[in-house]
């Protein structure tokens, strides 16, 4: 155990929970909306989620840029709220890292500093070797714990070794990866590296892979390590998916938990694992290379009064022609995914603060 993680939020970091990537509320002029941003973090955690992760891809990569300097803004808005909450169990406070080394240590210290519990440190966008990306994961494991990030090559990704994953796994301080290449081979060489490495129990899996969520909640892994059989579950989720339609995603996730190495799997949750993959594609659009991932989440909780706006700091993130459209007819068709009455019935208290 990493002992910079009390012992409730190890455990469950391990046993698993739903973990969203925490959106940005911005005003039609792309200035922050604090009271909205605010609001998504109550409705987070009245969702039953056991965490959050902000300041990742789905917070928008571009709070960092100097003219925009909301990295830190929302990071403490967060926090403020969290603590305010006095929740009665624990709740995960993970901090998104990204950035040649330099920057992210600076990141990784200001999170440290707002008492976050872990960085997600993002690989993408970085011109280095295997090597050096190591080298970098260690000296922001000197800071906090790490939450390692396979992200998809199509948003800004790459493709790692399987030898990269196995001296990643070996790395202290490193507490848990989130797997989203969108890619069943390169999940599998995470998954297989860990089961490998001498810190087994010492990470925790999550799946990332917004478009096989609950195939990959059910799925325990086993492979055959020094002539024993090693065992992995996939515990858990960080997503931009659960962004949205939160708590219904709770639900899922509980049901998902319980079902796990069943004999008798329902052929029920495998259908409803081919509703959420096709919700995923319209609010993804997987249409058009993920170009309205980010607008698209934004899309449903403006619907839902969360977010004023579907605004993004980047012109280019907005939603694609048809995208809209591919929403209506996804609630349509899966209403028992969504979870427009609970947050109607709260939201007046989640805006005001009370």
């Amino acid at each position: 155990m990493d002992t910079r993680i009390n012992i409730e939020k190890w455990k469950l970091l391990h046993e698993g929970t739903v973990i969203p990537a925490h959106p940005l509320a911005l005003t039609k002029k792309k200035e922050l909306d604090e009271r909205r941003q605010r609001a998504l973090t109550r409705y987070y955690m009245e969702s039953g989620a056991g965490g959050v992760a902000v300041g990742v891809h789905t917070t928008q990569f571009e709070i960092r840029e100097p003219s925009i300097n909301l990295y830190e803004t929302v990071l403490r808005l967060t926090a403020e709220e969290v603590n305010h909450a006095r929740l009665n169990k624990p709740f995960l406070k993970i901090a998104g890292i990204c950035g040649p080394t330099d920057q992210a240590l600076t990141e990784a210290t200001l999170a440290k500093e707002l008492n976050y519990d872990m960085g997600l440190v993002s690989m993408g966008g970085l011109h280095l070797t295997e090597k050096e990306h190591l080298e970098r994961i260690m000296e922001i494991a000197t800071i906090i714990p790490v939450f390692g990030f396979y992200l998809q090559p199509s948003v800004g990704g790459r493709t790692f070794s399987y030898e990269f994953w196995e001296q990643f796994a070996e790395i202290e301080g490193v507490c848990a990866v989130k797997m989203a290449p969108f890619n069943r081979y390169q999940t599998l060489d995470v998954v297989r590296a860990v089961c490998h490495s001498s810190r087994v129990d010492e990470i925790a899996l999550y799946t990332g892979n917004d478009d096989n969520i609950v195939i990959d909640l059910l799925t325990s892994y086993q492979f055959t390590v020094n002539g024993k059989n090693v065992s992995k579950p996939i515990v858990g989720g960080l997503l931009g998916h659960w962004a949205v339609w939160t708590s219904k995603a709770v639900q899922l996730f509980e049901d998902t938990k319980n079902m796990r190495g069943s004999q008798n799997l329902s052929p029920q949750i495998l259908t409803t694992a081919t509703h959420v993959t096709d919700s995923n594609a319209a609010l993804f659009d997987a249409a058009h290379h993920y170009k309205g991932c980010i607008a698209g989440i934004n899309e449903v909780l403006r619907r839902q009064g969360l977010l004023a706006e579907n605004t993004c700091l980047n012109d280019h993130d907005r939603l694609s022609p048809g995208q809209s459209e591919e929403i209506d007819r996804i609630y349509e068709q899966y209403p028992h995914l969504t979870d427009d009455f609970f947050v109607s019935k709260n939201l007046e208290k989640w805006l005001s603060g009370r």
